[in-house]
């Protein structure tokens, strides 16, 4: 066997960072010059191994010849015509070897039918590396990383799946605007529930999983995605710094409710009632007062103020309700100022306005 990373002077030191499925994907977009190799070899009608090298691969193929050049997409689809597994270094940037055979050990668990899948699959789970296999009968790409295994979309679906997803993620944002406008005349008027909080959080978090939906399909779709990855910008905009805002009204320890709802399944979210019970421990018509954090933001005071009002005042019922004497020990000359503010924003919030 040749001793290739004498030969290559390959270096793996301090590599030890995994990628996520995300970050593989990105390197495998449309557009990108490998997958325009990947995809240059289905159009050939040929199949193909490519092992992305890592120092745990060193020992796992034999034979085969040296190639040592510069990557390109075309290259890399002449050297799949031939039988073997083609080796790339870590960065896709050179290709190390052509028409080598894999040893992986043959104990290793596999799914695979087929012998390329089956040597793909173990080398990636033997080796922790990334490897990819190109069906030429089935015209599919399979990529392997450890014990990943990811078939390749199309891109028309892929483009089609996050369209439809994209309308469903507007008509729940447009829903949400209604809540959130109908949040601030409750807030405002003294009348909020734990079903109005639980109601709203619920709906910003499907905004949320949706968009992370959508947002795995544009990885893998690259620079095709573009269009509508600059629509789910805008509409998934301040969604996160209102939720933090609410979150930060009605809860003593935000930390405990963001993790509570980044481990929510779409199932769960879906029941409001449990969600009510596990976060309030309250019936769902119970009223709840907000410190007052979301409204205020929305007011011309700067951090500091806000905090000494809330800690001053406890709650936003106490602040509106608060006399001038009160207030000013809080905010000095600033209170004509805020009050002014204050009731200009009432006005807006009770004619409906977005704020």
């Amino acid at each position: 066997m040749i001793n290739q990373k004498k030969e290559l002077n390959i270096s793996y030191a301090g590599e030890t960072k995994q990628l996520t499925k995300l970050e593989i994907l990105k390197k495998l977009s449309p557009g990108t010059v490998l997958r325009e190799g990947l995809n240059d070899i289905l159009r050939g009608g040929v199949g193909a191994l490519v092992v992305v090298s890592n120092p745990n691969s060193l020992n796992i193929f034999e034979g085969g010849f040296k190639v040592n050049c510069n990557f390109n997409s075309k290259r890399l689809a002449e050297l799949a015509k031939m039988d073997g597994a083609i080796i790339l270094s870590k960065d896709f940037k050179k290709i190390f070897y052509a028409n080598t055979l894999l040893v992986p050990d043959r104990t290793i668990d596999s799914i695979e039918t087929g012998t390329r899948h089956q040597a793909a699959e173990r080398t990636a789970k033997q080796t922790g590396g990334l490897v990819i296999a190109v069906s030429e009968r089935k015209r599919k790409i399979t990529v392997y990383y450890g014990n990943l295994r990811y078939v390749l979309q199309n891109t028309e679906d892929l483009l089609r799946r996050a369209t439809e997803t994209l309308r469903i993620l507007e008509k729940q944002k447009e829903v949400f605007d209604e809540l959130f406008t109908n949040l601030n005349i409750l807030e405002i008027t003294g009348l909020v529930s734990v079903s109005d909080i639980c109601t709203i959080l619920q709906r910003m978090e499907m905004i949320k999983k949706m968009a992370d939906i959508i947002n795995e399909y544009l990885v893998e779709l690259g620079k095709e995605g573009i269009i509508v990855r600059m629509r789910v910008r805008e509409v998934t905009k301040g969604i996160g710094k209102q939720q933090e805002l609410i979150i930060k009204d009605y809860f003593d320890n935000p930390v405990k409710i963001k993790d509570f709802f980044d481990n929510l399944s779409f199932e769960g979210l879906l029941d409001a009632e449990n969600i009510a019970k596990l976060l309030f421990g309250e019936l769902s018509e119970t009223k709840i007062i907000p410190k007052g954090y979301r409204i205020l933001s929305k007011i011309n005071l700067n951090d500091n103020k806000i905090d000494n009002l809330i800690t001053n005042f406890k709650d936003f019922e106490a602040i509106i309700n608060a006399d001038e004497e009160k207030l000013k020990k809080v905010l000095g000359n600033h209170t004509e100022n805020f009050r002014e503010e204050l009731n200009k924003l009432k006005e807006q919030i009770m004619i409906g306005k977005k704020i």
